[in-house]
């Protein structure tokens, strides 16, 4: 009898370093977004703390994040006070920006000599650096939570004017013939069909400008103030206080995040026909493309 030789062994299919690098990108797509968050910024503080530990950074100069949690509640409700001053602060000034940018959008796309002169404001006052006028705010207003809802509304308001202009007039121009031969009023025009098509530009500036109130809100509080985050930074500033600060930090990335991703839900709501929302939440696109190689 003779041996049949028998065929080579080969690694099951899917079998190996490549099959692994292509299945992350598979289960991490499979992660709602919530989920993906969370992974992503415990992730990153892990890595904070191994690179302190690692390198032996002095707590002076960068404290570990356990170092900064501790910090943290030692007086949580006073932390929390804090943060809920420099949050009002934010959330109005950002309401009073949406409402006078949507209005000013408006008035520019109706009136070409509102454009030549709103539009000429907007961008020369934009140009000047807020820290320089914020001074002027509290001689105006006093020190209390009207200067820094002002500028948190002066900074966050451009951003969105200039959004909003683009989405009214990006509108199909045989839209806009339609409806006047169908003897539509201006305001008609407005309502049916530049407001909705202009909606997602709108979210889109919305996103930009909440990060930007909160920084108007802090900016304010750096100027003059004795409630807010920004306050607590400069107390610990005076004290040289560094994991004080960086309580102060933490909670404003955080407070950052949510804002926008609040947002961001209030798009997803409103908008959900729009093609950015056509997607599995929980295979997105990315994991489908992944899995075609």
């Amino acid at each position: 009898m003779t041996d049949t030789a028998r065929p080579p062994s080969r690694a099951p299919e899917g079998f190996g370093v490549a099959a692994l690098l292509r299945e992350i990108p598979r289960n991490w797509y499979r992660l709602n977004r919530a989920m993906r968050v969370a992974v992503v910024l415990v992730g990153s503080l892990v890595m904070w703390e191994a690179a302190v530990v690692l390198f032996e950074v002095r707590e002076f100069l960068v404290p570990r994040p356990t170092v900064v949690g501790a910090t943290m509640f030692d007086d949580p409700l006073w932390m929390l006070s804090h943060t809920w001053h420099t949050l009002l602060e934010t959330i109005i000034g950002f309401v009073l920006a949406v409402i006078l940018g949507v209005v000013l959008a408006v008035l520019i796309v109706s009136s070409r000599f509102l454009e030549e002169t709103l539009y000429i404001l907007l961008v020369t006052l934009n140009s000047i650096p807020k820290v320089a006028v914020a001074p002027l705010f509290v001689v105006w207003m006093g020190t209390g939570l009207s200067p820094k809802v002002a500028i948190a509304t002066m900074i966050a308001i451009f951003v969105i004017v200039i959004d909003m202009v683009l989405g009214l007039r990006s509108v199909d121009p045989e839209m806009i013939d339609l409806a006047r031969s169908m003897k539509a009023s201006k305001a008609k025009t407005l309502l049916k069909i530049r407001f909705p098509h202009a909606l997602p530009n709108l979210f889109a500036g919305m996103k930009v400008g909440i990060t930007l109130a909160l920084i108007g809100a802090i900016v304010g509080e750096f100027v003059a103030s004795d409630e807010g985050l920004g306050y607590v930074i400069l107390v610990a500033q005076g004290q040289f206080d560094t994991p004080q600060m960086f309580v102060a930090i933490v909670l404003l990335a955080v407070l950052g995040t949510i804002l926008f991703f609040l947002v961001d839900l209030a798009e997803k709501i409103f908008l959900p026909w729009h093609v950015s929302r056509r997607r599995d939440e929980g295979n997105g696109g990315a994991a489908q493309v992944a899995g075609t190689y």
